[in-house]
């Protein structure tokens, strides 16, 4: 067979098992696998470097399928090519307990290397392995020890490109000339709702031109010559990352549905799926069907991935032997592995040190990790100096930088959440990434999917609470502390004071599959100090512990962040109302709903009164501390004042805590009579 009739038949394959994988679940989306099968394969085909008995090989290339949609293309793909994935698998697209989802999500199919589907978040995620590949090439590559050298990869759509997101990430990618990253842009002009010129009209490839970027057109997405000839052209470019612009049909070779939008998200049906295998030559009676010359033609690529990755591993081993030191820590760096002593140089506040914000606190403490983990690279959305998350004594990554551990965002506060999912996904590196909390709603699609995606992502939140002040309810976070406590797998932090910070950061350095978040103030707190409450850093692991107590308290206080210290204050105005309070500090209420019913009980016991003090909604947190719960919370918008007042004016101080403390405790006790 020649090879023109083989890759034929090569695609072809791939787009059958991918419209008959959608047939067989009655859901789907079969256009776009059908229309892009070719630009597909000539890529896993042709150029892309993996090995799919080791789909964690370090120096492999990395392939994001931004237009998640089209899940089932990635599907037969990994299946074909010798993934540890079944044709069963592809049978099961979209059933319960199958690894073939409705859309792509890491860590669950092997060979899948990002969770995508919320159009944009794959190409930022692109973005940022591109940025890791460099990171680490500059770190640990030496003369003819190229040990980090490969390329990422990206199929995106029309609506990967609408979203605003994408711009964002694309106009950063060009500023830092990231050369190994390509872009295949399935251009098929459809989208649910019709053509795209009923929203999409504007010069694409122009637009990718002003970010700095190359791009190709190749108008028929058919011609594998045209298509392999644009990826080499992209991959000499070393001086800008390539956006391929590929004309195809969505739905291709369908007599009624290509080209249409009936193509993009159901099911041809099975008369039109009986249709286009006549009219592509395919045997109309037979559903997965793999010709055998398309599978021994598509699992050369096991002997030819063991290959690469024996050529890899052959000159690591040189490597290691020439530079030990250095092949231990790629290793560890790889291996996800701390260094022994990553937290021994963490600050510990004494009261006679003053007062401290815990935005001050958590810089003081990122720059102590950061001196024991060269690996932690990270950076903010243009607040730096604001959320104190600049690396001292360490440079900006840039171009002409790539050993620069500082990453400068600018204001695109999405795309840098999305970016550091992508520096997480690679490894290698621990990043992490800083804005206001109020700017945390910018965000949120792609912290979500860091939580989705078990990624241990860093996030420093500061400027917490109605503290801002002057600057007013727009900058004044009130529902993002429950938003972001809403989110499955995500740990919120809201410490107390610097040791709490201390303690906070530690907890988020040991996860491992689940990202965290950090809540911190701009205005100064006192220090609680250690040698008064030893239990602090215990506590904080455990989410929740009692900081204060008496021989027989008649009320808890629970208060999270700056309100704790309220609530150590009214415990001793109460005191003297002959009212003994048991404070507990709530540093993480996910940890605390995770520690046994008797541990929460001891802290917040159900047989007590409770009193709860957050500068946010109050709204949910009976779900959490049980029902006998009053709240001292903000349930509106903010407003414009000096930050103490306006928390005054909310109820924040000592005596409305007193009197509302005073009032539960009595009413209480009348209930009781």
């Amino acid at each position: 067979m020649s090879r023109n009739n083989l890759d034929d038949l090569c695609v072809n394959t791939i787009r059958f098992l991918s419209a008959d994988a959608v047939q067989k679940a009655n859901s789907g989306h079969p256009g776009l696998p059908m229309g892009a099968a070719a630009p597909a394969y000539t890529l896993w085909n042709r150029f892309l470097k993996f090995n799919p008995a080791d789909p964690h090989w370090p120096d492999r290339d990395r392939f994001v399928l931004s237009a998640g949609h089209g899940s089932a293309l990635l599907y037969s793909l990994l299946h074909l090519t010798g993934y540890d994935l079944s044709l069963e698998e592809l049978k099961n697209f979209r059933q319960w307990g199958s690894r073939t989802p409705g859309h792509p999500e890491y860590g669950l199919t092997p060979g899948v290397e990002a969770t995508t589907g919320p159009l944009g978040q794959g190409l930022a995620n692109a973005v940022g392995m591109a940025i890791a590949e460099t990171m680490l090439a500059a770190r640990f590559n030496r003369p003819e020890f190229e040990i980090v050298k490969h390329h990422t990869y990206v199929l995106a759509g029309d609506g990967d490109l609408m979203e605003g997101i994408a711009s964002e990430a694309a106009s950063l990618a060009g500023h830092l000339k990231l050369g190994k990253l390509v872009v295949l842009y399935d251009s098929n002009n459809i989208t649910i709702e019709g053509t795209t010129g009923l929203t999409f009209t504007e010069n694409v490839i122009g637009r990718f031109e002003s970010f700095g970027w190359r791009t190709i057109k190749v108008n028929d997405g058919n011609r594998i010559d045209l298509i392999a000839d644009a990826i080499e052209q992209a991959r000499q470019d070393s001086a800008r990352p390539t956006l391929i612009e590929i004309k195809t049909h969505i739905g291709y070779g369908s007599p009624h549905k290509q080209d249409t939008a009936s193509a993009h998200g159901e099911p041809l049906g099975e008369e039109e799926l009986r249709l286009t295998k006549e009219k592509l030559g395919w045997p109309a009676d037979k559903m997965f069907y793999i010709p055998d010359e398309v599978r021994v033609h598509f699992r050369a690529s096991v002997e030819r991935g063991g290959k690469y990755q024996k050529e890899w591993q052959i000159l690591f081993d040189k490597y290691t032997t020439q530079f030990p030191d250095l092949g231990r820590e790629f290793k560890r760096v790889i291996d996800h592995n701390l260094t022994n002593q990553w937290d021994h140089d963490l600050s510990v506040f004494t009261a006679e040190s003053g007062k401290i914000a815990t935005r001050a606190a958590s810089g003081k403490i990122l720059n102590a990790l950061a001196a024991c983990l060269p690996e932690m690279v990270g950076g903010s959305a243009d607040l730096a100096p604001s959320n104190k998350t600049l690396i001292n004594d360490n440079s900006d990554y840039s171009p002409e930088n790539r050993l620069g551990r500082n990453l400068r965002f600018g204001v695109r506060e999405h795309a840098m959440g999305a970016v550091v999912n992508g520096l997480a996904l690679h490894g290698g590196v621990i990043p992490y990434c800083g804005t206001f909390l109020i700017f945390s709603d910018y965000m949120r699609p792609a912290i979500r999917m860091a939580a989705l995606s078990k990624l241990p992502v860093k996030y420093v939140f500061t400027h917490d609470s109605l503290g801002v002040g002057e600057d007013g309810p727009t900058h004044q976070p009130v529902e993002q502390l429950l938003s972001l406590r809403a989110i499955p797998n995500l740990l919120v932090f809201r410490p107390a004071d610097a040791n709490e910070t201390s303690a906070v950061w530690k907890m988020a350095m040991t996860q491992t599959s689940r990202p965290a978040a950090l809540a911190l103030t701009r205005q100064k707190l006192p220090v609680l100090d250690l040698s008064l409450y030893p239990q602090l850093a215990e506590g904080v692991v455990r989410g929740g512990y009692i900081l204060a107590d008496s021989d027989r308290p008649g009320l808890t206080i629970a208060a999270t962040g700056s309100e704790v210290h309220l609530a150590l204050e009214a415990r001793e105005k109460l005191a003297a109302d002959d009212i003994q309070v048991r404070v507990v500090s709530l540093p993480c209420l996910e940890l605390f709903a995770e520690q046994t019913e008797e541990y929460r009980n001891r802290i917040i016991s159900p047989d007590l009164p409770l009193l709860v003090i957050e500068a946010g909604r109050s709204l949910g947190w009976k779900a959490y501390v049980g029902p006998k719960t009053e709240v001292i919370g903000v349930d509106t918008f903010g407003a414009s004042a000096p930050g103490s007042e306006v928390l005054s004016r909310y109820g924040f101080n000592i005596e409305n805590i007193y009197s509302r403390a005073r009032k539960l405790v009595n009413d209480t006790t009348r209930a009781m009579l």
